[in-house]
């Protein structure tokens, strides 16, 4: 027999299903991979106190990854978000100690109706400490303004610019996420020398909850699986749009991508793919 490769995300847990751990288990399993998780913090509203975000201890979460590295063991590993200092500086002393090679950091600081996921003190260690550990980052537009100090992007030259400059942060390849720009939705994956730009058709939808986690979650699990940067960024790039195009909402609330879309439709659209080197 032979095994799914494994992934594990260090994330939060949202409670609606949407987004963050939930989301990453999903998109593993939709991509046939083995998936587990360190959750870093449970992301739910109180109806009286309004708290949304509800920590795990430091313990917890050494806990919970020391566990999975015992009995499973990862060929890839994610983080989501990780909300604190604290967490941002065990997250990356506790990839330092293993053998990982594949590390995909999604810097969440932002989420999808612009909630605040990241704490002010975090950002510096998030660019110190985990940043030039990682494989690929996955910024979208506000969190790649916030790692460059608040620039203004706007276009997709912005996005290329910030690209080469998150590059010298420290991490093997740069993927800005374009998804708030008008007209298509264009990310941009830098390596150093060489810029793709990658290009799907804008969804008119609002139901595009957990699409950043997702995105992510399949680059993850395409790394696993053997594939390169370029390949497992243009394979999740479909999934993802994929989940996108067929969203949807049980309430009047913002909905989830679709995670079994391309499972049950196929892929929704051909994922343009322009490369450029310096």
């Amino acid at each position: 027999m032979n095994y799914p490769s494994r992934v594990i995300t260090i994330a939060g847990s949202a409670a609606g299903g949407s987004a963050g751990i939930q989301a990453d288990l999903k998109t593993f399993q939709e991509l046939d991979v083995y998936g587990m998780s360190v959750v870093t913090a449970i992301v739910a509203r109180h109806p009286q106190t309004d708290k949304n975000v509800h920590p795990m201890t430091i313990e917890a979460i050494e806990a919970q990854f020391a566990t999975a590295m015992k009995q499973v063991g990862t060929d890839a590993l994610k983080t989501g978000m990780l909300f604190s200092k604290e967490v941002i500086e065990k997250t990356a002393e506790l990839i330092d100690q293993s053998s990982i090679e594949n590390i995909v950091v999604d810097p969440v600081m932002v989420g999808k109706l612009d909630s605040k996921l990241l704490k002010d003190d975090a950002i510096e260690a998030l660019k110190e400490k985990l940043l030039p550990q990682a494989t690929l980052i996955t910024p979208n537009m506000p969190e790649a303004s916030f790692l460059l100090d608040g620039r203004s992007l706007n276009k997709v030259e912005d996005l290329k610019r910030a690209a080469k400059d998150l590059h010298q942060l420290g991490p093997n390849y740069v993927l800005v996420k374009g998804g708030r720009l008008e007209g298509p939705a264009v990310d941009v994956l830098f390596d150093g020398k060489k810029l793709t730009v990658l290009e799907a058709p804008r969804i008119d939808t609002v139901n595009t909850s957990g699409a950043g986690c997702s995105y992510s979650a399949a680059i993850t699990a395409y790394l696993a699986k053997g594939k390169s940067i370029v390949e497992a960024v243009k394979q999740a790039k479909g999934f993802v749009t994929t989940g996108i195009e067929y969203g949807f909402s049980y309430t009047e609330m913002v909905g989830p991508t679709y995670h079994a879309a391309m499972r049950k439709y196929g892929q929704a659209h051909e994922i343009k793919e322009s490369q450029y080197t310096l």
